[in-house]
């Protein structure tokens, strides 16, 4: 009997432990492209031209107008692609995002200022030091990047591969 319950205790813990992991699994349809809609601060998940999953975003401090140069708080605008995944990212998981393209590059020549880069679609603010996140005062609080919750982002993360279309629209 006492051989029972500690095989009991042993499985509990495993089953627990399972469920806390931010790497998910996903089995659904490919995932073939991502479209960004700033305006309506949408996100959505393609396969082919059927949306799979639609997710509610947060964007750059400055969400109107794409991005130009480093530090202007904007997330860019455009074609791009997901280029790797972070595991160790300071925002739970995130994605990578190919900007700045060589059109990017030009801009911010043009106007005199480094075009930026590491832009990512990440989950939530850095928690504090007792594990809470952070407060945000806006939905709009990144440094360009795509914002999705914790929860969301290790769907996302379990759903896109590295190679993916990403179309972020105005």
């Amino acid at each position: 009997m006492r051989v029972l319950r500690i095989l009991l205790v042993v499985l509990a813990g495993l089953a627990l432990t399972a469920c806390s992991s931010k790497f998910k699994t996903y089995n659904g349809p490919e995932i073939t492209s991502v479209q960004v809609q700033k305006a309506n601060r949408k996100m959505y998940l393609l396969h082919n031209s059927k949306v799979i999953k639609a997710y509610d975003i947060g964007l750059g401090g400055v969400p109107v107008g794409a991005k130009e140069y480093e530090g202007d708080l904007k997330t860019p605008e455009g074609i791009y692609y997901i280029t790797h995944r972070n595991p160790n990212s300071t925002y739970h998981l995130s994605l990578g995002i190919s900007y700045p393209n060589n059109e990017d590059r030009a801009n911010a020549v043009l106007l005199g200022k480094p075009p930026g880069g590491d832009i990512m679609i990440h989950g939530g603010p850095p928690r504090k030091a007792n594990g809470k996140p952070r407060k945000v005062s806006s939905r709009d609080w990144t440094a360009g990047c795509i914002a999705l919750t914790d929860e969301e982002i290790e769907r996302v993360y379990a759903m896109i591969n590295p190679g993916t279309p990403i179309v972020i629209l105005p």
